[in-house]
């Protein structure tokens, strides 16, 4: 229990740190796709994909890790991952982009959290848990690109790492901006850490390695899986109001670390105020965490346990995932965002006129 407590909350703490300071944003990086052509952060996800991938079948290689790929529920994958993706929308940030902003003393990501939490625990064990089971018992045989294939495993990654090396070339071939900045108020470690801006490839890579070590140290704990953030997330509520000791696992105290460590980068960079959302803000984040948590609940995973674990582990759950998250992303953006600026300028053009 003790190992249990200590690993989760420090591997939950340093992500939380990491993904603070290098503002590592799938919500925006899906929408910045859409709406500004800003490929970056989605570039980032596919590097911090890339590096987990290597890691982990190094691991599953020399048997430190095991894994199952089991079936795919398709169905609740496409249906829960773009509800998803438009949750995340509403909310302002995904699952784990959720809880780091909460450590930052955003009220909005808290009531998204709580009602995202809420939802998934009904999901799992309240009243819409027959409805999670049905959908997701719509299975295909096999969920490993390899089995259903034939094709090894290595070749997969290897294809992502020339994709991943392709971008990179290309992404340093391109002219320096210069961005100005004021004068550091900082110097050496204290400036690199919560002062300088991160680059979201650095940050992605940091990203990998912590999804890779988070796999033998959960293991070792029983819990046979990697990141995770939605079940985990259901399970503070569960034991909250059951008292049962069977929620509590790994996962539990990885999201918790997640606040801890937000909360220390976000105070120690100067950047932690409260800030309170206005009315349509918080009925937006309210309503976005409900449809995290269902649609997440449905596919088995969020931007995290989809998007970044179950796509390293080359399984057609994790990389359909990725595709309709986005997909829910882009049509979300275009409701709350395109639209109402197109709205706005064919209103605005006759008054010029």
């Amino acid at each position: 229990m003790v190992f249990m407590v200590i690993t989760g909350l420090i591997l939950g703490a340093l992500l939380g740190f990491v993904m603070q300071r290098g503002r590592f944003c799938l919500t925006g990086g899906f929408r910045d796709m859409f709406i500004s052509k800003d490929n970056r952060m989605f570039y980032a996800l596919l590097i911090a994909i890339a590096v987990h991938a290597v890691g982990i079948y190094i691991l599953i290689g020399t048997g430190f890790v095991q894994f199952s790929a089991g079936e795919f529920s398709w169905l609740g994958v496409v249906i829960g991952s773009f509800i998803f993706g438009i949750g995340i929308i509403l909310a302002g940030g995904c699952a784990t982009g959720t809880w780091y902003r909460a450590g930052e003393g955003l009220i909005g990501s808290w009531i998204a959290l709580a009602t995202y939490m809420l939802m998934a625990a009904i999901m799992r064990t309240g009243p819409l848990a027959p409805v999670n089971n049905s959908v997701s018992e719509v299975t295909l045989p096999s969920n490993s690109l390899e089995e259903s294939t034939g094709i090894s495993v290595w070749v997969f990654v290897a294809v992502l790492l020339a994709v991943v090396t392709w971008i990179l070339v290309r992404e340093f071939k391109k002219p320096k901006v210069a961005i100005p900045s004021l004068k550091p108020k900082r110097t050496g470690l204290a400036h690199l850490l919560f002062e300088k801006r991160w680059h979201p490839f650095f940050t992605a890579t940091l990203i990998g390695v912590i999804a890779i070590a988070a796999w033998p140290i959960s293991q070792v704990t029983g819990r046979m899986f990697g990141l995770g953030i939605t079940t985990p997330s259901a399970n503070i509520l569960q034991f909250a109001v059951t008292a049962d000791m069977s929620f509590i696992n790994w996962g539990v105290f990885l999201v918790l670390g997640i606040f801890i460590g937000s909360f220390i980068a976000a105070k120690a960079s100067r950047e932690f105020r409260f800030r309170m959302p206005d009315v349509k803000t918080g009925i937006s984040s309210a309503s976005g965490g409900l449809m995290m948590g269902f649609g997440a609940s449905l596919a088995g995973g969020c931007s995290i346990g989809n998007g970044l674990v179950m796509t390293a582990m080359m399984t057609w759950q994790g990389w359909t995932a990725l595709l309709f998250m986005i997909l829910g992303t882009w049509t979300a953006s275009y409701f709350v965002f395109i639209r109402p600026m197109k709205k706005k300028a064919g209103n605005a053009s006759p008054q010029a006129a």
